[in-house]
């Protein structure tokens, strides 16, 4: 009979402790017990893990969740263990966790739109996996699990509904930024936007999203990419990535700069930093007919305005995206081999590699926005 094991894990016990995070440390590395695997569940070894502004957003406040919960939703890991019922998976298997578990059978996955599951959106809301239950505990209580994976952890317990096999030749390292960071990003430009050959793209937020978006509008032949954010070395990455022009976002003149640029605005702008502000930049930028597409998340309470009759008199349209509107099992695979060939160079995202241990202290830095993608790395 399967038994449980004892590992260490990130465990946030309440949000919005005051910065630096390297001195409050909210979020406290523990030993926690999982449970073993159950139907249609498997043990994951995570090798890789990587820092986003979602697990930000929870650690600040700005994203309100369930407490105390075992972080993380982007990484990568090789199953060690499978529970009852487990088809198309075996121990050995290296596999990218995908922070919405889709059932496969509500009116949104059967129209091929996994991201809006609605039973993995109240598992997520809830802080279980998809199955209802959890399988982490902290001193013999049950914590909550992350977006059903919880992979800031030596092991972790998941639904194969949260899990994409991946080649065992690709770094595990490199294969993590594919749960999140890729498919978000550029998974905005193929799927949601279906950005056009020739287009003209502007993508506010160079983390690690933005540069998927921007990597994702080069590969797709848009004509020229603007890249916006506030700090130079972002711009810099940015440029030696593709983009034809950069520009500071508090640049007073920013609008009237890029549309300069571009003659009339861009066909397609992307936000990907999840403000408000930045979104009303988006519409800004847009040329008429344009599309503004945002993939950030701001916090609940968070409005932005846009004039009613520009929208409609410019035929302007604002689209949101989640989970870059992916099919993970169908795009995962599919960008990956953009990756291998070139055209994606996903590798460049990645500032530094860190250990558990360094967690609160890449949750300041990331929160400064002086890096791209942090991963930390289990081997």
């Amino acid at each position: 009979m399967a038994k449980s094991i004892k590992c260490r894990a990130a465990v946030l016990h309440s949000m919005g402790e005051p910065r630096p995070f390297a001195v409050s440390k909210p979020v406290k590395v523990e030993e926690i017990e999982l449970d073993p695997p159950g139907f249609d569940e498997v043990l994951v070894k995570v090798s890789a893990a990587g820092l986003c502004h979602s697990d930000l957003s929870i650690v600040n406040g700005n994203r309100p969740r369930v407490m105390p919960m075992v972080l993380g939703h982007e990484g990568s890991g090789v199953i060690a263990e499978l529970g009852e019922g487990v088809k198309n998976f075996s121990v050995g298997d290296h596999v990218v966790f995908v922070f919405v578990a889709s059932c496969g059978e509500c009116v949104s996955c059967k129209e091929g739109r996994p991201a809006l599951c609605d039973p993995g959106l109240v598992a997520s809301s809830s802080g279980t996996l998809l199955s209802g239950k959890k399988r982490a505990k902290l001193n013999g209580e049950y914590v909550n699990h992350q977006v059903g994976v919880s992979c800031f952890s030596e092991y972790a317990v998941v639904s194969t509904k949260s899990i994409v096999k991946v080649e065992n030749n690709l770094p595990l390292d490199e294969a993590a930024l594919f749960g999140c960071a890729v498919i978000t990003g550029a998974g905005a430009v193929f799927n949601t936007a279906k950005i056009r050959v020739g287009s003209t793209v502007a993508v506010i937020g160079l983390g690690g999203t933005g540069l998927a978006a921007l990597m994702g509008a080069k590969a797709a032949g848009a004509s020229k990419i603007i890249g916006i954010d506030m700090l130079q070395e972002k711009l810099d990455i940015a440029k030696q990535l593709g983009a034809h022009e950069v520009f500071k976002a508090d640049d007073p003149s920013i609008v009237e700069k890029i549309k300069n640029f571009t003659g009339s605005g861009v066909h397609y702008s992307f936000e990907c930093v999840g403000s408000e502000k930045a979104m009303e930049m988006a519409y800004s930028l847009l040329r008429r007919g344009g599309t503004a597409v945002s993939s950030g998340l701001s916090h609940p309470d968070k409005k932005f305005s846009i004039q009613h009759v520009d929208l409609v008199a410019g035929e302007k349209s604002l689209k949101g995206s989640f989970l870059g509107s992916c099919v993970p099992q169908r795009d995962i695979p599919a960008y990956i081999d953009l990756y291998k060939s070139g055209n994606l160079p996903v590798d460049r995202l990645m500032s530094d590699h860190i250990s558990l241990d360094q967690i609160n202290e890449g949750f300041d830095k990331l929160s400064d926005g002086t890096t791209v993608r942090q991963v930390i790395m289990f081997d």
